[in-house]
């Protein structure tokens, strides 16, 4: 997916800093939006992220980005290069390794959906998958990352597992998800809505086994298709 210009990223960035607000709130909301440019890919893998012109972008000091991108190292969209920092740029095989685990994550964060969700949590996600398919259909194909991560959270916090929410999240964001959506063909954009669906099925009817199944198949899909458009 394209990389927006500079002005893009100023209106994704927050400007904290303008408001009255303490250190480790400023902290938390400089992270958030430098995280979601990145997972965005309002930075390109590889891009040098300079302490100095996010700072004066930002209108913070370098202690809050220095900590924010000490932070973002940890959950591996940055990495540090040459006394700096770089977006990572991951590999196929990292790849590989993500896709294993949100496979096994995802899998049993719907499995506790199906069996600890209640009826409003469940029939909230039906709606929300009824609501979008119809427009996704008609290739919104920017709409697509959105729609899924909606879905995608809507039963991570139905499982009602905070720990294993925060797990599947850092597991889950990065900006391939973003780059490859725009590649989906109209037959792959219609397979993940089926995927959708079998998910909607199995949690309307409680079945913890084929729920677990039905997302397990729905990664491992998403996953065949990653690799596929990144060879």
């Amino acid at each position: 997916m394209a990389t927006r210009d500079a002005s893009a990223r100023d209106s994704s960035l927050r400007e904290p800093g303008q408001r009255d607000v303490g250190a480790g709130t400023l902290t938390d909301e400089v992270y958030q939006g430098l995280r979601e440019a990145i997972v965005r890919g309002e930075y390109r893998p590889n891009e040098r992220l300079i302490e100095a012109e996010l700072a004066e972008r930002l209108q913070v000091s370098r202690t809050p980005i220095r900590e924010v991108l000490q932070r973002l190292a940890t959950d591996g969209l940055v990495q540090s290069r040459r006394r700096g920092w770089v977006v990572t740029e991951h590999s196929p095989e990292e790849i590989h390794e993500i896709y294993e685990i949100r496979l096994v994550l995802e899998g049993y964060a719907a499995r506790l959906a199906a069996t600890h969700a209640d009826d409003a949590a469940l029939a909230a996600i039906a709606t929300l998958h009824a609501d979008n398919v119809a427009g996704l259909r008609q290739g919104a194909r920017d709409r697509l990352v959105s729609y899924n991560d909606a879905f995608h959270d809507a039963i991570i916090a139905a499982a009602g597992n905070k720990r294993l929410a925060q797990q599947i999240r850092q597991n889950s964001e990065y900006y391939f998800n973003f780059r490859i959506a725009a590649l989906y063909s109209d037959e792959e954009a219609e397979s993940s809505l089926a995927g959708h669906q079998a998910m909607v099925d199995a949690l309307s009817k409680r079945d913890p086994d084929a729920a677990e199944q039905a997302a397990r198949a729905h990664v491992a899909e998403a996953w065949s298709v990653m690799m596929s458009k990144l060879r």
